[in-house]
């Protein structure tokens, strides 16, 4: 029997690929730097220091100024934001159903909250977890083991959905039942 489902955000509840390649994009020009479209592909769901790495920014104070003016420049690009509707109304079933509902991402908690806000969509979760909340990124299974023990749920009663093979990966290695979305569920 499921008792929580268990979502990842970027690329799962909403595709946030075009609001973060425009967001980042212009901070990396800001900085004299350039990224392709097909390079930040490469790099999305990673997390920003592991982006940061792949992008061959070894410089920590070129990666921070890449940081704050994401941030800064995020919520401008908010209307390229495509809400996975089909998977939203499953998470406001199951939740109205007692089903216990989470956000697991890697993304920042602040970018994460104001997306969450503006979708209008935090009253369907009972739990939002971060990457500022656990040490390690997935696929590490961290964050999807707090999760769990936080709902106080086992991972065979636990359902997963993930876009990213890493995702997956975590998923798996949880223990939980893992289910991909891919850009169909768009």
């Amino acid at each position: 029997m499921i008792k929580a489902v268990i979502c990842d955000f970027d690329g799962t509840l909403a595709d946030t690929f075009a609001a973060n390649y425009h967001a980042y994009q212009k901070a990396f020009e800001e900085q004299g730097l350039a990224l392709t479209e097909e390079a930040y592909r490469a790099a999305f769901g990673l997390r920003y220091d592991d982006f940061m790495r792949k992008m061959d920014i070894h410089d920590s104070h070129i990666a921070q100024a890449i940081r704050e003016r994401k941030k800064e420049l995020y919520p401008h690009s908010f209307h390229l934001l495509r809400p996975n509707n089909r998977l939203l109304d499953f998470v406001r079933a199951m939740h109205h159903s007692d089903v216990k509902t989470a956000i697991a991402s890697t993304a920042r908690k602040e970018n994460l909250q104001n997306v969450v806000a503006y979708l209008g969509i935090e009253k369907d979760f009972d739990l939002i977890q971060c990457g500022n909340d656990v040490r390690h990124g997935k696929p590490d299974p961290e964050i999807y083991v707090r999760v769990m023990e936080a709902l106080h749920v086992r991972p065979e009663e636990t359902l997963i959905f993930e876009d990213t093979e890493i995702g997956i990966q975590a998923a798996q290695a949880s223990g939980a039942q893992c289910i991909q979305v891919t850009s169909s569920w768009y």
